[in-house]
């Protein structure tokens, strides 16, 4: 078999590389909001195989081997509940998403970084109490500077969030694909409308 047939042949058609499985908790709610806890469709049906997971909800399209036919799982539940983590790490995407993706200084939501409150500078450390999201324009501006000095004020106090409390935000921002199969668990314990 030559070199450029076995690439051909062996190469995932591209119409598959986009189907992937949104993947639920024992209790049918997403491991993770934001950001949302998808798995490529490979991983989805080796796991079934496996049976660490149910099937729920299934793509239009198949996969073939030569003696079976699969339809692409684009819903999965684990068979076994992962308890969610109660502490949440100080990262700096935490941080954003703890600040909605916008400056606590103007609201801006573009160009963003961090700063400290009270400054280093001025003995202040970094955590969750004294860091927040400000875009480079309010940071520059602030400086080593206190709030007071600048005139600036904070939209709302910093503080650590709880696991739950980011969860929540993170279903604020849903990813730009959702795959119509998936809506029913991902916003199924928001308020209905009257």
């Amino acid at each position: 078999m030559n070199a450029e047939f076995r690439t051909t042949f062996v190469r995932e058609p591209t119409s598959l590389k986009h189907h992937p499985a949104l993947v639920l908790n024992a209790d049918y709610r997403p491991l993770s909001y934001y950001p949302l806890s998808l798995w490529p469709w490979q991983d989805a049906i080796k796991a079934a195989f496996l049976d660490r997971v149910d099937i729920i909800a299934e793509y239009d399209k198949v996969v073939r081997s030569p003696t079976t036919e699969i339809r692409i799982p684009s819903v999965v539940v684990l068979r076994e509940f992962v308890k969610p983590q109660k502490r949440v790490a100080f990262t700096r995407f935490n941080l954003f998403l703890r600040d909605e993706f916008s400056c606590q200084y103007c609201g801006a939501t573009g160009d963003l970084t961090f700063d400290h409150v009270v400054p280093r500078a001025r003995g202040g450390i970094t955590s969750w109490e004294n860091v927040v999201a400000a875009c480079g324009r309010c940071n520059l501006e602030k400086g080593s500077r206190s709030l007071k000095q600048v005139g600036f004020s904070l939209r709302k106090p910093p503080r650590q969030p709880c696991a739950e409390e980011l969860r929540n935000q993170g279903r604020k921002f849903p990813p730009n694909y959702l795959h119509h199969t998936w809506l029913d668990f991902l916003y199924w314990d928001a308020e209905l409308d009257g």
